[in-house]
């Protein structure tokens, strides 16, 4: 690698450096901001700066010399392939066609989400070496994705930290105690009041890797927190639909 472009590496920032390795992974700017729970403007901001300081033209290009940077056996001033007809500017979207095959094992995304107020108070891990969740089975699951979302907010409405807590998938309980989801969950739901109405406004099949997620919204009015917009995140994981996510806006 070249002395410049070793810079350029170094300039990055850590935000820049993990959204280019979800693009080299095979995202685009939408499942990126889906995948981070920001917005697309954002990621197109990062994919930007990214891209002046590695002095490329494509988001791609930019993921596959940080590729390089991070591949222990890429010493020399090796690139992974040129673009398929680049473009000089990737717009709202970055490239669905991720980079060539990496030579090492690149970190797995794990979507993992704390639950949010207002603005969002809200965290997605990269955790390396974390196994991939199998793609859903043929047979269908014992109850729809909507069900599963609204039985884990109720356990939420009532205070049942420890039983909604059995309702995240592994990712989430690997890298979150127990301990934290109860003590985040008190200073956020309590305030809010019961519940008054909840109805279900809307479900979107997002087909981030490695097979996808279930996200649900719900229109729920509390008596104390008036109306707010709860979204639940799930991903099939042996035969149940578990919670990746869950956000309060």
């Amino acid at each position: 690698m070249t002395m410049p472009a070793r810079q350029g590496i170094d300039a990055l920032t850590e935000k820049e450096k993990q959204t280019l390795r979800l693009i080299v992974r095979g995202h685009d700017a939408k499942s990126v901001a889906v995948a981070l729970g920001l917005s697309v403007h954002t990621i197109n901001e990062r994919l930007r700066d990214a891209r002046r300081k590695l002095a490329v033209s494509s988001s791609r290009e930019a993921a596959r010399l940080l590729l390089d940077a991070e591949t222990p056996e890429n010493f020399g001033d090796r690139r992974t392939g040129e673009d398929a007809g680049g473009a000089a500017n990737d717009g709202e979207q970055a490239p669905v066609i991720g980079a060539a095959p990496a030579r090492r094992r690149l970190p797995v995304l794990i979507g993992v989400m704390l639950m949010t107020f207002a603005l969002g108070l809200l965290a997605l891990t990269l955790m390396p070496g974390t196994p991939q969740v199998p793609p859903p089975s043929t047979t269908a699951p014992a109850i729809p994705a909507a069900d599963a979302a609204r039985t884990f907010l109720e356990l939420v409405d009532a205070g049942r930290w420890s039983d909604s807590y059995r309702r995240f998938g592994a990712a989430f309980r690997k890298i979150n105690s127990e301990q934290v989801w109860s003590e985040v969950s008190q200073r956020v739901r309590p305030p809010l009041g019961a519940v008054v109405s909840r109805s279900l406004i809307g479900q979107e099949n997002i087909p981030v890797p490695p097979a996808g997620v279930e996200m649900l919204k719900f229109r729920t009015r509390f008596a104390k927190g008036g109306e707010k917009v709860e979204t639940v995140t799930l991903n099939q994981e042996g035969g149940d639909w578990k919670v990746v996510g869950v956000t309060i806006e």
